[in-house]
């Protein structure tokens, strides 16, 4: 069974995506695998069962810029199904994952069969184009300082009140979603946990209290 997904991107529910789910077949993959590659033509939606998937977009010198991090419970994939339009994205696994994929024909068989799933999914997708835009809004009025806090914010999970981002994220990773040097992000963090604002323990990251309006 998949876990709950924590995340504000969807309005499909658990039992939702596992029966969609039920519509695909489930592949294991070991970390680093690229499962989709920008600009590629292809008809899958994914499910993700268990391990992480970073999703991002690239410069032909190499240069990343991240969109999302994703675990299990969360999907990704159903743009190119119903636009047909070749993939946005990159997208590649951080850790050993198992992922459901489901074909177009698939798909659609199983929207035809429940009705209320696509509304859900028109509901999912307006989601993810109000996250988009709260990606833009960030970028474009927030110093670097406030991007990383801002990111850090909307990655963690509260629990126990205290606010954990349970992903295991490196600098480089912080700097390619906010647009900012390996350099800035490290020193930033390391005022941050000298500060007390974040701690960290191993690559986890815990936010105790209120980061600073400013650094």
């Amino acid at each position: 069974m998949m876990s709950e997904n924590s995340t504000a991107f969807t309005e499909l529910s658990q039992q939702d995506l596992e029966y969609i789910a039920s519509h695909g077949n489930t592949k294991s993959y070991p970390k680093n695998s690229i499962l989709i590659n920008e600009g590629d033509e292809s008809d899958f939606l994914y499910i993700i069962k268990e391990g992480r998937v970073k999703v991002y977009v690239s410069e032909e010198n190499g240069k990343e810029a991240i969109l999302n991090i994703q675990g299990p419970g969360e999907y990704f994939g159903e743009l190119a199904l119903i636009d047909e339009a070749p993939r946005s994205a990159t997208v590649v696994t951080t850790e050993p994952s198992k992922l459901v994929f489901v074909s177009r024909m698939d798909f659609e068989k199983c929207m035809a069969s429940n009705p209320a799933l696509s509304v859900k999914l028109i509901r999912a997708l307006s989601s993810r184009v109000r996250e988009l835009t709260d990606v833009v809004k960030n970028l474009a009025l927030h110093d670097v300082y406030g991007r990383v806090a801002q990111t850090l914010l909307k990655m963690s999970n509260e629990k126990d009140g205290i606010r954990t981002i349970e992903q295991k994220l490196t600098h480089q990773d912080i700097a390619n979603m906010v647009g900012a040097s390996r350099e800035m992000v490290s020193r930033i963090m390391k005022d941050l946990a000298t500060g007390g604002y974040i701690q960290i323990k191993g690559k986890q990251i815990s936010i105790p209290g209120k980061l600073p309006s400013a650094w």
